[in-house]
């Protein structure tokens, strides 16, 4: 990995750290879903972790079609990553006690509960946007339409994970 490659790299998972939550997309036939979900992040792994449920269409579909996409979006900061990634879910007991937290209480009573399983998702490569802001961003459009010029917003980068 390049220097450069390695600094993208981690910017990549530190703004997906700061972020916490993913539109997790799977394909159902030829249709494609998005839902919200908590992620769990253990970088030195290259791996994100999910809580999911053995109830929902989601772990069909990834039985079915393990190449997924993760969308982070911090609309506020104008900050976003988006990961395509394989994903295998699994029924790893000590995994789920280890990431049972207070957003997954939301869902289930307590770690013991048995349709709770784990999504673990491995990056292949992504892109991240980083911007300084929503308004600086506004006021750089601003001037470049005026000016005739394209705005410097930010690092847009596609790196391999």
């Amino acid at each position: 990995m390049t220097n450069d490659n390695a600094r993208d790299v981690e910017r990549a998972w530190e703004l997906m750290k700061k972020i916490g939550f993913a539109m997790l997309v799977t394909r159902d036939g030829d249709k494609l879903r998005a839902r919200p979900m908590s992620a769990y992040l253990e970088r030195e792994s290259n791996t994100i972790y999910f809580l999911t449920d053995a109830r929902r269409h989601k772990d069909e579909e990834i039985a079915r079609n393990p190449g997924i996409n993760l969308s982070f979006a911090d609309a506020s900061a104008q900050k976003y990553v988006s990961l395509t990634a394989t994903a295998v879910v699994s029924n790893d007991r000590a995994k789920i006690k280890e990431l049972f937290s207070t957003p997954a209480k939301a869902w289930w009573e307590s770690a013991d509960d048995p349709n709770i399983r784990v999504l673990k998702v491995t990056p292949d490569d992504a892109e991240y946007w980083d911007s300084p802001g929503t308004i600086v961003s506004y006021v750089k459009m601003a001037a470049a339409a005026v000016t005739g010029t394209r705005p410097d917003i930010g690092e847009n980068r596609k790196i391999s994970m």
